[in-house]
């Protein structure tokens, strides 16, 4: 059950030329991972429509598109790929709330502390991951998401990465984040006929420890799902909220 992005060695993920070549060979939208439709019990329930957004590696994909269709007023989309930014940005030119820059997510220097309400994340922590100096990448872009982060800010991130590989990285002290995590099947994801086990709401979040560790009785339903974390930005950490059992009003 407890696995990392896979095929790392094929592509170097985390390199810009690698998606200017994909985003000139496969011009249309794509979705990594999740549609907004499928995200957006989650997007709702913790970022607020008139939250400042930023959207991290951006790509070609319709989910910034889907949110400004459902009141979302102010959306940053950044992407490695100056391919893919001024495809979009001439794509979306017409729409304000809508903007788009060339960026590394491992320096967001451009942008001053605390300018933004929530960061989203589909995918571009499991591409650095791939990259070369995995660790000190990821180290570098969520210092940089926790810098961005207005004090009660989210910065939600949708992931392959289980806990056991993904809280190494989320659960340093100088992000001050509480963190919960709930688990998503794969589009188009069927239980199989008959069963009917499951009683667990999949908006309900999973508990585990600092370490990610899940309950021991917990079953994953599909086994390639998507993890979601939401990570909460708070002022200074208090040692009584612990992640392995976090209370849900202290995210809301």
């Amino acid at each position: 059950m407890y696995r990392d992005v896979t095929g790392c060695n094929t592509y170097n993920y985390g390199d810009a030329l690698y998606w200017d070549a994909r985003y000139l060979q496969e011009a249309g939208s794509f979705d990594w991972y999740q549609r907004y439709s499928a995200l957006r019990p989650f997007v709702r329930k913790y970022i607020p429509n008139s939250s400042r957004v930023l959207m991290v590696g951006c790509g070609n994909a319709l989910m910034s598109e889907d949110m400004v269709k459902d009141g979302y007023e102010d959306i940053m989309n950044i992407d490695i790929s100056g391919v893919a930014i001024e495809m979009m940005g001439r794509k979306y030119e017409y729409i304000p709330q809508l903007n788009y820059k060339q960026m590394d997510v491992r320096d967001m220097s451009f942008f001053p502390d605390g300018s933004f309400d929530s960061v989203i994340d589909k995918g571009t922590l499991d591409s650095l991951m791939c990259g070369s100096d995995a660790p000190i990448s990821a180290a570098q872009m969520l210092s940089e998401v926790s810098r961005l982060l207005k004090p009660g800010g989210i910065y939600m991130l949708i992931t392959y990465g289980d806990p056991k590989v993904r809280m190494i990285h989320l659960n340093h002290s100088e992000y001050n984040w509480n963190i919960l995590l709930y688990i998503i099947s794969r589009p188009g994801f069927e239980r199989p006929e008959g069963d009917s086990s499951s009683t667990i709401s999949y908006m309900e979040p999973i508990p585990m420890t600092e370490s990610g560790h899940l309950p021991a009785d917990f079953v994953m339903e599909d086994p390639d799902s998507h993890f979601i974390y939401v990570c909460k930005k708070v002022e200074e950490r208090d040692p009584s909220n612990k992640p392995n059992h976090p209370l849900e009003a202290d995210i809301l």
